[in-house]
């Protein structure tokens, strides 16, 4: 089920996002999580994420993550990108991030926290209350 709070899609391991032995490049799972984040907001707030950032000039940067690498994800796999919501702030929000593989072994995780900020003063701003309302 997919609410406000989690957020999961299902994706195919391209080629461009492999090494030359077939298995996922590494960091090609932020670029691909990114992706997802932005899906995510697409979904839950009127103007997406396109509004967020280049009409409202509202960003939102990393500024902590972890991540454990579990299991190898190939070319050609189906796997779910998986996001929840972990924790509500005032001018952040924590993300729990899975890829899993339609076997439903987690091939990576991670925890990501993301801080809203002014993208005309670069600092920190209070979370939109739309975007606080539209996660509940």
């Amino acid at each position: 089920m997919q609410t406000a709070h989690t957020f999961r899609l299902p994706y195919k391991i391209h080629f461009s996002r492999c090494d030359p032995a077939g298995i996922i490049f590494y960091p090609q799972y932020f670029i691909l999580f990114n992706d997802l984040v932005e899906s995510w907001i697409d979904a839950i707030l009127p103007g997406g994420y396109h509004g967020l950032v280049g009409e409202r000039r509202i960003g939102m940067p990393t500024v902590h993550i972890e991540s454990d690498f579990r299991a190898i994800s190939r070319f050609g796999e189906q796997v779910w990108l998986e996001l929840e919501v972990t924790r509500v702030g005032n001018r952040s929000l924590t993300l729990a991030w899975r890829c899993v593989g339609t076997d439903d072994v987690v091939r990576m995780s991670a925890v990501q926290t993301l801080v809203t900020t002014s993208l005309d003063t670069h600092k920190s701003i209070a979370l939109p209350e739309d975007l606080r309302t539209a996660i509940g």
